[in-house]
C-alpha cells in the first residue's frame, strides 16, 4: 500500500513537472525578441502538455498579429471547416496545439507576406515537443512546414505532396494553406476537398 502511494505521488509530480515545463517554455516564447532587428515581435502560439493534434502553419498574418489569436481570420475559418471542429474545440489547448513555423508576423513582401522567419522552428519546436507526450497527429500546413519536417520525403511541389498525403500518415497530415488566396489551387485540385478533407475530418474526430 505504501509503495502504491509513493508510486502515485511520483506520477503526479512528474505530470506537474511536465505541465510547468511546457507553460514556462510558452512564456519564454511569448517574450522572445530573437528577430526584433527585422520585425516587430509579437509571438503567437498556443499549446499545453496535453495537446493531441499539433497545427504547424506558416506565420501569423496582419489580423492575427493585431489580435494575438492564432488563425483568427478567413484562413482559420476555412481550416476549422476542413477539420470539422467548432471554435471552442479548435482553441482548446488540450486538443490542439498551434505552433507555427514562425511565431511572429514576418512583414510584407512584393506579393503577399514574407516567408516565416527561419529562427523560430530550430530554436523552439523540438524543445516544446520533447515535453508534449500526448501528440497523436501533426498537421503540416503549406510548403514551409512540409519542407522543414518531411525534408527529402517531401515531393517537388506542394500539390504532389498533398496528393500523396497517405504516405506521411499516421504521424503527419499534409495540407495546402487554407488562405482565400488559394482559391485557384482549390478550384484546380477538386480532389482535395472531395477526397482528402473527409478523411481529415474522420482522422481528427477519431482523436478528439
Amino acid at each position: 500500500m505504501e509503495n502504491t502511494y509513493y508510486t502515485e505521488r511520483s506520477k503526479c509530480f512528474f505530470i506537474l513537472q511536465k505541465l510547468n515545463l511546457v507553460r514556462n517554455l510558452l512564456q519564454e516564447i511569448k517574450k522572445c525578441k530573437l528577430c526584433e532587428e527585422f520585425i516587430i515581435p509579437r509571438p503567437v502560439v498556443t499549446a499545453s502538455e496535453k495537446s493531441k493534434i499539433i497545427i504547424i502553419g506558416q506565420a501569423p498574418g496582419t489580423k492575427v498579429h493585431a489580435s494575438g489569436i492564432p488563425w483568427d481570420d478567413a484562413s482559420g475559418r476555412q481550416l476549422r471547416n476542413w477539420l470539422g471542429v467548432t471554435n471552442e474545440q479548435f482553441y482548446d489547448t488540450d486538443i490542439f496545439g498551434i505552433i507555427p513555423m514562425g511565431f511572429c508576423y514576418p512583414g510584407k513582401g512584393k506579393s503577399g507576406d514574407l516567408p516565416p522567419r527561419k529562427e523560430c522552428a530550430p530554436k523552439w519546436h523540438h524543445e516544446l515537443f520533447e515535453h508534449m507526450d500526448n501528440i497523436e497527429l501533426v498537421l503540416l500546413i503549406g510548403m514551409y512546414a512540409q519542407k522543414y519536417y518531411l525534408r527529402e520525403k517531401a515531393k517537388k511541389t506542394l500539390t504532389e505532396t498533398v496528393n500523396n498525403f497517405e504516405t506521411y500518415l499516421p504521424n503527419y497530415f499534409v495540407l495546402p494553406h487554407p488562405s482565400p488566396r488559394n482559391r485557384f489551387w482549390l478550384s484546380k485540385n477538386k480532389w482535395f476537398e472531395s477526397h482528402v478533407v473527409p478523411l481529415l475530418k474522420e482522422k481528427v474526430h477519431q482523436i478528439i
